[in-house]
């Protein structure tokens, strides 16, 4: 509960109350053909992509050489950075930075982008409904826009951009493709998927948390996108809701993907 009450003050979001309706979906669609293999609940419902946000975040960084590899550039921590879990409060490389959903070093490549190429590359990615505006009156849409704030994504809208990413034809570069897989390596599935993911958790005001898992899974020459949100409706909350949805899935994505 601490860590989401830090993450609604932070978004300038109201906390939810319990019994409020929930949302959840279950998208696995085929990078290829853009065919829905599996569309389950509300995935046409826009809400905040928080952490997932890092995967656009990561594109940028590398295509503008921000991001240099997975080690590099490795940032020290400073008081006043967000600093809700210990693993946040040290020196961070991109590989940290993404396996730990480090917030501030998020913050400090959109920073170093600048407002206009960070609205551009939003834009050039047609990412959710494309605004960085952030919470209004505070001018902070270069750190906050995807924290609970004016940046809003569906799951599927996450699918048709993930479909560009595995397809590469986002406006980037090769390397920024290669680093970004290589950050969002997660594991091998029991019958030999290889899986790439990135979770996230958000909350949107007045509506219970939420957690998201989004990427595809690879075998051979077939490559699926997927992406599971989750939202609670009686307002259970934590650091690990993305992790939560990440776990049940995981259990869950060999025998969907054995089913198609």
């Amino acid at each position: 509960m601490k860590y989401l009450m830090a993450l609604a003050l932070l978004a300038g979001v109201a906390l939810p109350g319990a019994g409020q309706a929930a949302i959840s979906c279950t998208l696995l669609v085929d990078a290829a053909t853009g065919k829905a293999l599996v569309r389950e609940g509300q995935c046409e419902q826009r809400v905040t992509p928080a952490s997932t946000f890092k995967v656009a975040i990561s594109l940028m960084g590398y295509d503008s050489g921000i991001l240099v590899d997975t080690a590099t550039p490795q940032l020290p921590f400073r008081e006043g950075y967000v600093d809700w879990l210990p693993e946040w409060r040290t020196t961070t490389s991109p590989a940290a930075w993404m396996k730990h959903s480090v917030v501030w070093y998020s913050q400090q490549v959109t920073t170093r982008l600048g407002a206009e190429r960070f609205q551009s590359y939003i834009d050039r990615f047609d990412y959710g409904n494309r605004d960085a505006s952030g919470n209004p009156g505070r001018n902070d849409g270069l750190t906050q826009a995807w924290l609970g704030s004016s940046l809003k994504i569906s799951a599927d809208e996450q699918a048709v951009f993930l479909r560009k990413l595995v397809n590469r034809t986002l406006p980037v570069s090769a390397r920024a493709f290669d680093m970004t897989a290589a950050l969002m390596r997660h594991a091998r599935l029991r019958n030999g998927w290889d899986v790439y993911a990135k979770t996230g958790t958000g909350s949107e005001p007045g509506s219970p948390p939420h957690g998201w898992l989004v990427g595809w899974a690879v075998d051979g020459g077939r490559t699926v996108v997927f992406a599971r949100l989750v939202q609670d409706a009686q307002g259970e909350s934590g650091p690990r809701a993305g992790l939560r949805v990440r776990d049940a899935f995981m259990k869950e994505l060999p025998a969907l993907l054995e089913k198609l």
